[in-house]
Formats: C-alpha cells, sequence, structure tokens
C-alpha cells in the first residue's frame, strides 16, 4: 500500500502548487483539489512552458507540434499543467492549443520540414516544423501527405513509430550550428540537454528534459585522466550541462559559450568551463 507523501518532490515534472494536481496523484500527494486535466494538443510549430503566466517569463521547455499537454488550470491567456511526452510543467499560451480528434501516426524525421498549403514544392509555405514534431497523416497525394487538417508535408520527411534513426550521434551531429535557445527543444535552436532528448527521441529512446535527470541515463562508466575510456555517444556531465562524445576525443553540444551547436575536443571544453569558475565534468555514462 502506498502513502500519501508530504515530502518534497520535482515541480518541474508534477503538476502541483497551491494545493492543486492531477488527479492521477491522488492517493500519492497530499493535495486540497484534485484535477481532472483535459488534454490538448499543440498545434504550433513550437509554443513555449514558461516559468509564469506572462509572456516574457523563462522559458523552461518547449512543445512541437502534435505534442499532447494535460490542461490543471487557466490563469488568463495561459494553461498551467504537464506536457505529456517528457512530463515538464509549466504555463503555455492558450493559442497554442486546438481540440482534435487525431493521434499521432507519423513524427517528423528530418532536421526540418516544410508544411505547404498544397501537395507541391511551389505552394506556399504554411510553416515549417521540427525533427520529432507530431502528425497524423490522413492521405496522400503527389509525394506529399495531409496532416491534421493543417497543410502537406513531403512524404519522404516522416517516418511512422517502427522506424527511427540507428544512431543518435549522428542526430545530434545535424543540429551542427544550430542557435543556442534556453529551453530549447526545436530544430532552429535548443539547449544542451533539448540536443540529446531530441536525439535521442528520434532514436526511438526515451529521455528527460534536464541534464540533471538525464545524468541517471546508462551506466556510470570510469574515465582516466588523460580522458581514455570515452567512445562515441558516451555522455559527459557537468553540473547543469551535458555533451555527447563524437569518437574518443571530441565531443557535440549545444552551449552558451559558443551560442550554438559545436563539436569540440572535450579535453578544450573541460578546459575552458572549469577557467571560467563552472567546474569539472561530475559524471561520465553510457547508454
Amino acid at each position: 500500500m502506498t502513502q500519501m507523501s508530504d515530502e518534497p518532490f520535482d515541480k518541474r515534472v508534477t503538476p502541483f502548487k497551491d494545493g492543486v494536481t492531477d488527479q492521477a496523484h491522488e492517493g500519492l500527494i497530499r493535495a486540497k483539489t484534485y484535477v481532472v486535466g483535459e488534454v490538448l494538443s499543440c498545434y504550433d510549430a513550437s509554443a513555449p512552458i514558461l516559468s509564469a503566466p506572462e509572456h516574457g517569463a523563462e522559458q523552461w521547455d518547449q512543445l512541437l507540434l502534435g505534442e499532447r499537454f494535460k490542461i490543471i488550470e487557466r490563469k488568463h491567456d495561459f494553461y498551467w499543467g504537464q506536457a505529456l511526452r517528457d512530463g515538464y510543467v509549466g504555463y503555455v499560451p492558450v493559442s497554442a492549443f486546438r481540440r482534435d480528434w487525431y493521434l499521432p501516426t507519423h513524427y517528423v524525421s528530418t532536421l526540418r520540414t516544410y508544411l505547404f498549403a498544397g501537395p507541391n514544392l511551389k505552394a506556399s509555405i504554411v510553416s515549417a516544423l521540427s525533427l520529432n514534431a507530431l502528425v497524423s497523416v490522413t492521405r496522400y497525394e503527389n509525394g506529399f501527405a495531409y496532416i491534421n487538417d493543417m497543410g502537406w508535408v513531403y512524404t519522404s520527411h516522416l517516418s511512422n513509430f517502427e522506424t527511427f534513426a540507428s544512431d543518435f550521434v549522428s542526430v545530434a551531429e545535424s543540429y551542427i550550428n544550430a542557435p543556442y535557445q534556453w529551453g530549447g527543444r526545436e530544430s532552429i535552436g535548443l539547449d544542451c540537454s533539448g540536443l540529446l532528448q531530441q536525439a535521442l527521441y528520434a532514436s526511438g529512446y526515451g529521455c528527460p528534459r534536464d541534464s540533471d535527470m538525464q545524468s541517471k541515463l546508462g551506466v556510470a562508466i570510469e574515465v582516466g585522466d588523460d580522458l581514455s575510456g570515452l567512445k562515441r555517444g558516451d555522455l559527459v556531465f557537468w553540473k547543469g550541462h551535458v555533451s555527447i562524445m563524437t569518437d574518443d576525443v571530441n565531443t557535440v553540444h549545444a552551449n552558451g559559450y559558443h551560442m550554438k551547436v559545436v563539436i569540440e575536443s572535450l579535453r578544450e571544453a573541460i578546459d575552458r568551463k572549469e577557467a571560467l569558475g563552472e567546474g569539472l565534468p561530475t559524471g561520465f555514462r553510457r547508454l
């Protein structure tokens, strides 16, 4: 039998504030009100998950097209609730959502693709969609797929949920030079943990949102003072940061120093971060 908890919990992934929480936590978290949240779909190419119900608040995470969000409360022009894909909690503009009955049938499997108004490459562009956006294909025409009553995507830029990238590091490398965006997960800008999360999603794996959560993935590995023992795909963690080894010497990461996704030698990254007072790596993990 599980007892209700009064202990601290991670509010980043637990919708609880002012005594209100999701009904799913009844019997687990002591609250005044348990709400049966409504689930809506994001219909923007991307939408911010914010720290407060106001434009200009800190962005904690993002939703991509087709991702679901459970609404617990409305505050002015914002919904407060929880993203169902990575569990993050925060405020999202009401305008980002639409009620629909579409279940995703495919996901965007190229870094970025256009949503066209018609099924041809000369049609006007409605939007640009990012890798891992979720879509529902209802028909095909002329090599294009019609999605969610919104428009047409080139069919080969979509994959079903039985087909994923074979190498998550290659996915991460495809983001080279994408600008750094705090809390970002979209192809036009993302942060360090967003890069790892999106690379793993595209490879068919789940992944939490923040680097401290990700530091529990896989198994710990021992690395020599000379950084020997690392290989492609190993993860390097600092406090508040993560990078992905591309081989036994170099690492790929989105970082605030370059303000973009870069590949550089791990030794160079370690020395720079230590010189800036950001400390040494806190751990190395292998998936």
